[in-house]
């Protein structure tokens, strides 16, 4: 079935990434000439996706409120186009099971996002039946792709390993519980978890897996029009 679900963009601006820092941060040069700074929607290491001297994609933003007129969207890298806004993902895959084209999430009548599951946890969506199931999904947005096989996370994440921690948790109550990737970029053919960055986090997800959490990996087909859902991708632990 093809995916048609997709999220619009809104008009961009192209640029030259000089450099990101502070993390929220990034200056870029316009094609103008003009020097801008940007606000960097990703608190990650963006490994593999913030190369300095690659074509940047910006939106605009004319809120006077806003400190920084610009955001920086999408990035393009020798193998593919990259999305780095943080908040796409969840956008993207609650819109996606809210009009039924993941099969994997078909068959429930509400969709809830931001829910709290135990003391301190918060999952990004609840799938609920009229039977009383709950599927508890957490979405994590992956842009490290490395020889065709997409990795998460690109930095030691505490917070990652304690959603692993609570998705069992919720396991051994009964409810169904996915750890749904979602790659930004089109040229990744597989998904594993970055051992070599967090052994920690890829040893947690071994054992969730092993515990009844659920693995959903899909890409995205990205233009400089609209993110769409692109292909479920095979993965291994």
């Amino acid at each position: 079935m093809e995916q048609l679900c997709f999220i619009k963009l809104p008009e961009l601006t192209q640029g030259t990434l000089i450099s990101r820092y502070k993390r929220f941060l990034a200056d870029v040069r316009l094609e103008t000439g003009d020097l801008v700074t940007a606000h960097c929607p990703n608190s990650g290491s963006m490994t593999g996706c913030s190369r300095p001297g690659q074509p940047v994609y910006l939106s605009v933003s004319d809120n006077p409120k806003r400190k920084l007129k610009y955001t920086w969207e999408i990035i393009e890298m020798p193998g593919s186009r990259v999305g780095v806004n943080t908040l796409v993902p969840n956008r993207l895959v609650r819109q996606c099971a809210e009009s039924g084209v993941i099969p994997e999430l078909s068959g429930y009548d509400r969709i809830k996002p931001e829910v709290r599951a135990g003391d301190h946890t918060r999952f990004d969506l609840m799938l609920t039946r009229d039977d009383a199931a709950r599927c508890y999904v957490e979405i994590k947005n992956c842009t490290l792709v490395e020889n065709g096989i997409g990795y998460f996370p690109d930095a030691k994440t505490q917070r990652g390993k304690n959603h692993l921690e609570e998705l069992q948790r919720q396991v051994k109550l009964g409810h169904r519980c996915i750890m749904f990737y979602l790659i930004q970029r089109m040229d990744a053919q597989s998904f594993t978890p970055a051992h070599g960055i967090d052994p920690a986090y890829g040893a947690e997800l071994r054992r969730a897996v092993e515990n009844g959490v659920e693995i959903l990996v899909y890409d995205v087909d990205l233009d400089l029009r609209r993110i769409r859902l692109g292909r479920a991708l095979p993965w291994r632990l």
